[in-house]
């Protein structure tokens, strides 16, 4: 009987869709094992081979720890509204809710082909009304809530009512607008606007003027996240800044709590760094100076406050406030045409370090608070106002980029440093002591920081602060195809819609341009945006939709309690299933989707809808399968292709060619000229009878011609093949290249397996029988390798272990049930359908998913015996297995009595023979 893997995989693919093999219990006496992918976005490019990798890592270790005993949720659904599939439903000019239907079909029917153990009965996409009623949901829980930083958590908001209307915001600074203080007098006066205005300041979502990323092209703002070097992550089109009313998640007050929450969890350090990075948290000072000649002030926050005395300059962002009241009028006609400039320069060209030095002088001074300095105070594209406070202290001495500026500008330079500034360039250091700065002169610039802070505090002019990099997260898109915002807004003051009215659905439209002024379509829906309302009362609905994120911030509690109508999760099933276990995905949702998800996740937690504050206690991010590519060479001018050994011989053009028509190297000829027309009549010049094409390892891409679909390799090898070749090519972590050649010692692997239970001719060739000690040293040093190999994901050696063990049983002529049917179980998890097949031939009637992972037992592996080298006169002459039990003398008998050193020795007198226990043994004559 041959090996049919079409058939087989058919067969049990069939079987268990019929038999809910895969369906999970909330209910169970088993531990619990919570295996999560990434919440994946239905392309309808479909999958390449790179894509499936994350998905066979997770499926292997679900599987794996179900066989080991767990109750183990494996879900799967799909991540389908957002700006993705709106541009992709423009590109096809079709309707998004179609398209994305399509491509989830697709995608289905690639993830079935390789054999995932998902439980669908789960499944759900974001883009159903089902779904985002409870997204909708939670957003209106952050909506009515507010950090209370001495609780350290997220509070109802009505509480902050009750402080207010007793105590005012004297003990609760105001995180929106820290100019905001009242008394509770104050607050009790207040209309209804006023108060919603101000706690609007505090809720943790909330709705506000600002700039944000505006991409024209899009027609939509972005997170700061979707914007790569000033240009979209979507199309790679420009960003600008623009003022505009958004919603916003207070994500900065958790700053603090996602630095610390990743001492709980398993992330990689570099992934952490990420993380830590983008919250980017400092300590420093914020510092008044006060503006010569008026009544305004610059704030600015420094990490260095100990520099104070070397401040020669200071730098405003084009676009503050406060530009327009400081400039003095000989300056504004420099300053207005300097400001229409970096109007047109992306946040990306401003940031980026260019040897091109641009300012503008606004005419105004700013007075140095402790020794009356007038400082000049510039305004330049390299301060932007969303960071910091939009203004900066320069320091040239110590800062290379303000060094610059003040030599381009000829703006005279202190030296704070001594002999640690050679003039030449700036020095940054936070070592050494201080000169010609007043009161600390002479002070380490460690000592000087705190004494500097001390000084300002109790002049009061400034005060110790932390500051973070990371901004609060923009939470509005102008785009059709997101979650509606279930806000009304009543005479322009948003409400939250009543609970009982969720979901709000997203109403069908055929055109997608943006609405006036830069809103949604949604706007241009004018009888679901303006509702019927009492005389004198306007009733508004919000226009913009949620983003991308806001479904995938929370999906992996929906999973637990799918089907729930009352609630998005029971807290009783939450409390079962916890922390995600295992969470696989890609490095570039570090500080997006990962963020977000973390927040979402404390916010419920306050809350108490859930019992645990951090979404995944492990992640293991999967690395990139390159693609590689193939080249051919054409040569100049001609229909001609050179072969790649001959091309030096030749002006030749490097063009991609189609990776399917390759074998290995070799081009099929005929095929390249059927691909494409360009192609039909070209001529080959070959190296040996061959035309051998260039390599190149690269993304996969379409354009470069480059990607694999799995569907191909699964109907020509079989699943099984294909998911552990994935495995096989390397650590899950790490990227490396793709090369659909190697594929085949994979098949040539489970082909061999086949023959330890199946002859072609007799069918079954299993026996039973007691395993021999070799038999069982195998399996059992094959049962520890894939156990730790397994638990730790390093699949890559799991699938070495296996060759090793297969080959070692050919050899021993291993067909014993006692021994094949534990390396079923063992492999079960990366080729699951040739281990039901075969585990049910053997006579075994339940399914192996259901069977017990074998129990390594060490005395199996354990040596007896060892093969020593025997020498004769220090000559290896030959090898003899002696007990480790043995004695000298009894080593000494067996050594002599051998026929080969019998053959060295004859005639002669032996002197002595040298026995290194578990070494060597040297007869000497």
């Amino acid at each position: 009987m041959e090996y049919n893997f079409r058939q087989i995989e058919r067969k049990w693919q069939e079987h268990w869709v019929k038999t809910h093999a895969y369906r999970v219990n909330n209910n169970s006496s088993k531990p619990k094992c919570y295996v999560l992918d990434m919440f994946p976005y239905p392309s309808g490019a479909g999958l390449h081979v790179g894509h499936p990798l994350g998905y066979i890592a997770s499926d292997i270790y679900a599987r794996f720890k179900r066989l080991k005993g767990f109750n183990v949720l494996h879900p799967m659904g799909y991540d389908a509204f957002g700006l993705p599939a709106e541009q992709y439903a423009l590109e096809t000019g079709q309707h998004p809710a179609v398209t994305t239907e399509q491509n989830i079909n697709s995608f289905r029917s690639q993830l079935d082909n390789i054999g995932f153990s998902f439980d669908w009965e789960r499944e759900f996409r974001t883009s159903d009304p089902s779904y985002y009623k409870w997204t909708q949901y939670i957003f209106l829980q952050l909506f009515d809530s507010w950090y209370n930083r001495h609780a350290g958590k997220a509070e109802r908001i009505e509480a902050l009512v009750r402080i207010f209307e007793s105590d005012g915001n004297v003990h609760h600074e105001c995180p929106g607008d820290r100019q905001i203080r009242f008394n509770a007098d104050t607050w009790n006066g207040y209309t209804y606007e006023e108060q919603q205005a101000v706690l609007m300041e505090y809720r943790l979502a909330y709705l506000a003027h600002a700039e944000v990323n505006w991409c024209p092209a899009l027609g939509t703002v972005l997170a700061n996240d979707e914007v790569i070097n000033g240009v979209s992550e979507r199309g790679g089109h420009p960003v600008i800044k623009k003022k505009m009313r958004q919603w916003f998640l207070r994500i900065t007050e958790y700053a603090d709590r996602l630095l610390e929450g990743l001492e709980k969890i398993t992330f990689s350090e570099a992934m952490k760094d990420m993380q830590r990075n983008w919250i980017g948290k400092s300590q420093g000072a914020e510092i008044k100076f006060n503006v010569a000649g008026t009544l305004e002030s610059i704030v600015v926050y420094t990490t260095r406050p100990d520099t104070i005395f070397g401040v020669d300059f200071m730098v405003v962002a084009p676009e503050h406030e406060l530009v327009e009241r400081i400039t003095t009028q000989e300056q504004s006609g420099a300053i207005a045409a300097y400001k229409e400039y970096v109007q047109s320069r992306s946040e990306r060209e401003r940031m980026a370090e260019v040897k091109q030095i641009t300012g503008c002088f606004t005419g105004a001074y700013a007075v140095n608070p402790f020794d009356g300095r007038k400082i000049p105070v510039w305004i330049s594209e390299y301060v932007l106002a969303g960071y910091g406070t939009g203004a900066i202290m320069a320091v040239p001495c110590g800062d290379q980029r303000d060094f610059n500026f003040a030599r381009h500008f000829s703006i005279p330079i202190t030296n704070i440093l001594g002999p640690a500034f050679n003039g030449e360039e700036a020095n940054p250091t936070k070592e050494g002591k201080l000169y010609n700065s007043d009161f600390i002169t002479g002070m380490e610039m460690k000592d000087a920081m705190d004494a500097v802070i001390d000084k300002i505090d109790s002049l009061g002019i400034g005060k110790k602060q932390i500051n973070y990099r990371m901004r609060d997260a923009g939470f509005s898109r102008q785009r059709y195809w997101g979650e509606p915002f279930p806000i009304v807004f009543r005479n322009g003051v948003p409400e939250a819609l009543p609970e009982g009215e969720l979901p709000l659905e997203l109403p069908h439209v055929e055109n997608y341009r943006p609405g006036e002024e830069g809103e949604g379509p949604l706007a241009n829906i004018t009888e679901w945006v303006n509702l019927p309302a009492a005389p004198g009362t306007s009733l508004r609905r919000e226009t913009n939709t949620m983003p991308g994120y806001a479904g995938s911030s929370w999906y992996f509690l929906r999973y637990m309690d799918p089907h729930n109508d009352a609630t998005f999760c029971d807290r009783k099933i939450s409390d079962y299933w916890g922390q995600v276990d295992l969470y696989i995905g890609g490095t570039e949702h570090a500080v997006g989707h990962l963020l977000y998800s973390r927040m979402w996740t404390k916010a419920l937690f306050d809350l108490g809808y859930i019992g645990f504050d951090e979404p995944y206690k492990k992640l293991v991010n999967q690395g990139m399968i390159t693609g590689s590519s193939r080249l051919v060479y054409r040569v100049r001018g001609t229909n001609q292709y050179v072969s790649a050994g001959l091309k030096d011989k030749y002006e030749t053009d490097e063009l991609h060619v189609d990776v399917n028509i390759v074998d290995g190297v070799e081009l099929d000829t005929a095929a390249f000229r059927e691909w494409r027309a360009d192609y039909a009549n070209a001529q080959f010049i070959l190296e040996d009878g061959k035309y051998i094409c260039g390599t190149l390892s690269e993304k996969m891409s379409k354009s470069k011609f480059n990607t694999v679909n799995p569907d191909m390799l699964v109907e020509k090898f079989g699943a099984d093949t294909f998911r552990m070749y994935e495995m096989f090519l390397g650590p899950v972590e790490q990227s490396k290249p793709w090369e659909t050649k190697g594929i085949e010692g994979v098949h040539r692997f489970l082909k061999k397996l086949w023959r330890l239970f199946m002859d072609e001719q007799k069918g079954l060739i299993v026996k039973s029988g007691e395993p021999v000690a070799e038999e069982l040293k195998t399996l059992h040093k094959t049962i520890r390798k894939i156990e730790e190999d397994t638990e730790r994901l390093s699949y890559n050696t799991a699938v070495s272990a296996f060759m090793v063990c297969i080959n070692e049983l050919t050899d021993l002529k291993c067909h014993k049930k006692a021994v094949l049917e534990q390396i079923l179980v063992l492999l079960a998890p990366y080729a699951p359908h040739i281990c039901e097949e075969l585990w049910q031939a053997i006579g075994n009637s339940g399914s192996i998913l259901d069977a017990a992972f074998p129990v390594f037992e060490e005395k199996y592996i354990v040596e007896s015996t060892k093969e020593y080298p025997v020498s004769v006169n220090g000559k290896l002459r030959t090898t003899i297995n002696i007990s480790l039990d043995a004695g000298e003398e009894e080593v000494r008998q067996i050594a002599l009595s051998n026929e080969i050193v019998q053959k060295w020795v004859e005639g002669q007198q032996i002197k002595k023979v040298i026995f290194v226990k578990g070494k060597m043994i040297n007869v000497v004559i």
